[in-house]
Formats: structure tokens, C-alpha cells, sequence
């Protein structure tokens, strides 16, 4: 959904599958709109020194979010996170039912678009396939955002959408409102404002903790099953200072440098493959059945 932050609700909610569902669901905001900010910084067409100017100018709302984002994304808050969920302790559900699960998210006051949550996923879907890419790399399209069910669990816009970053070494410049980090309270920790911080040169990504969002949550859901071209994908598509500004090259190993090309190629239908006619879901429907289940068992843990 695009636009201003609206109300939420659940429509239809009603898993068989014994997902259990927590209470005390988020309620501000719409996390597609952060997704609309990162496509509009990096239209092709912007120029790099324009990006601060349009920083500057962006809406309110979106300041206000990273504003809090870059306060409360702490070395301890990830690490919090990532123990919560990373062993996938939630339930078992297929990925259709994921999708329609994550098509509960709905924001009534938004007035720029009718498109349900699942044909937004089928857009960029439906973009890689046209262009002829592999089969794995269309279901990557279909389901990159499904970690942001975060959203239902109750967790916070900030803690599910936005540019990641890595925690625990210095911050770099070249992520999206740098100064924003003044409030963040790792600033006061001296290990954390190096260069490397608790890293070692070369030591790669994986061992890196990032800002926690719905990349790396579905990282960890969907780890065993697709190829690790996809894995990148899925793990690093916000990675918006590394893939896009080029920040942290120093903390890449062989294998980063070897996927950085697939996460690079992948990036435009993330960002640009919106159209104005929304792809028929009930005719697609089979095909991504079909594809699910050539990758995925009929239940997964989440």
C-alpha cells in the first residue's frame, strides 16, 4: 500500500495451521511507503549529490521513522531479535498461506492504490519472469517481502522496514540520515566507533549483524530451501549503503563480492517494477503454487 500512515486491521484472519498469532498488533503507519522513499532517493535518473537534497525534503513521516529507527537499531536490540526469531519458533505455514497471512496488513486511509499486499509481491514477480530470468529467482521476487509479517507479530515499523545498516562498528555516512544517529545510545560505546568495530577485515557479511527488519528474519526462514543467490537477495535488498553507495567493501569476503552482482540486478524490480494494472491473482495463482512447491515443503517453521 502506498502513501500516508494509515489504520490497520486484520481482515479474514483465520490460519489453520496453528500459527499462533500474537497480540498487540503495530498499528502506525504502512510499511510500503518506505519503499516508495527508497525508490524515489534512487531513481536512475537522480543524481547522487541530489540525495541529500531530497533527504531534506522528504516527508515528515518518513524523517520521523528513521529518526527512530536509527535511535532504537542497538548492537543489544539486534542481537535481542535475532534470538527471538531466528530459530523460527512461531508456527508452520506454507508460503501462500504466508502471503495471504501478510494480506491481513491493510491501511484504509491510503488513497494511491487498491493493490492487495500479494500483488504487490506478484508484480516484482511477474517483472523478473518477463525478463526471463530463472525460476528461482522469480519465486525470490514473490516472496522477498513476506518477512514483514513482522508487522502482524506486533513489532514496529522501525524494527521491520527501512535501509539496514551494520551495528557494531561505526556508522557509515552514506546511509540515509546519518545524523540521526546522535540519539542512538551505541554512540557512547568506544568499540563500536571504529572503523571495523568488533569485525575483522575481510570477515564477510554473514557475520556481520545488520539492523534488524524483515530481510533478515526471512533470511532465516527461508534458508534451507533457496539457492544462495537468492539468499543475498532476500538477506541484503536494503542494504541500500552497500549495494547502491558502495560503504563497507572492507567487511565483504570472496563470496559477498561473488553475490553482490545478483543483489545489484535484483534491485530494480524491487524498486521499479510497479504498474498501474494489478496482475490477476486467481489466474497467477497456480504458476506460483506450482513454483512454491518446487522449492518449498507444503509447511514451513517461521
Amino acid at each position: 500500500m502506498r502513501g500516508g500512515g494509515g489504520r490497520r486491521h486484520h481482515r479474514g484472519l483465520d490460519l489453520h495451521s496453528g500459527f499462533v498469532n500474537t497480540e498487540g498488533m503495530a498499528t502506525q503507519g504502512n510499511p510500503d511507503r518506505w519503499d516508495d522513499f527508497v525508490g524515489e532517493r534512487y531513481d536512475p535518473n537522480r543524481k547522487p549529490a541530489d540525495f541529500r537534497k531530497f533527504d531534506e525534503s522528504a516527508p515528515a513521516g518518513v524523517r520521523e521513522f528513521y529518526r527512530e529507527n536509527h535511535a532504537r537499531q542497538t548492537r543489544q536490540f539486534v542481537q535481542e531479535k535475532k534470538r527471538q526469531y531466528a530459530g523460527r519458533g512461531k508456527g508452520e505455514m506454507g508460503i501462500w498461506e504466508a502471503c495471504e497471512y501478510l494480506d491481513t496488513l491493510v491501511d484504509e486511509s491510503d488513497p494511491d492504490t487498491d493493490l492487495s499486499q500479494i500483488q504487490h509481491l506478484m508484480q516484482t514477480a511477474q517483472a523478473i519472469r518477463r525478463d526471463g530470468h530463472p525460476r528461482w529467482m522469480v519465486l525470490t521476487g514473490f516472496l522477498h517481502d513476506l518477512g514483514k509479517v513482522l508487522c502482524l507479530y506486533g513489532e514496529p515499523q522501525w524494527a521491520v522496514v527501512g535501509d539496514t545498516f551494520p551495528v557494531g562498528c561505526a556508522w557509515s555516512g552514506k546511509i540515509v540520515f546519518p545524523e540521526f544517529f546522535d540519539a542512538n545510545s551505541d554512540r557512547h560505546v568506544p568499540a563500536y566507533q571504529t572503523r571495523l568495530g568488533v569485525y575483522a577485515e575481510g570477515c564477510g557479511l554473514s557475520k556481520v549483524d545488520l539492523s534488524w527488519g524483515h530481510d533478515e528474519y526471512l533470511y532465516h526462514v527461508v534458508k534451507d530451501y533457496l539457492p544462495l543467490e537468492g539468499l543475498y537477495m532476500i538477506r541484503y535488498h536494503s542494504f541500500y549503503p552497500w549495494h547502491r553507495e558502495g560503504a563497507y567493501e572492507y567487511l565483504m569476503d570472496d563470496q559477498d563480492r561473488a553475490m553482490l552482482p545478483w543483489v545489484r540486478k535484483f534491485n530494480p524490480y524491487d524498486l521499479y517494477s510497479k504498474s498501474a494494472a494489478p496482475p490477476d491473482v486467481a489466474g497467477l495463482r497456480p504458476y506460483y503454487e506450482e513454483l512454491i512447491a518446487e522449492y518449498f515443503p507444503a509447511k514451513i517453521a517461521w
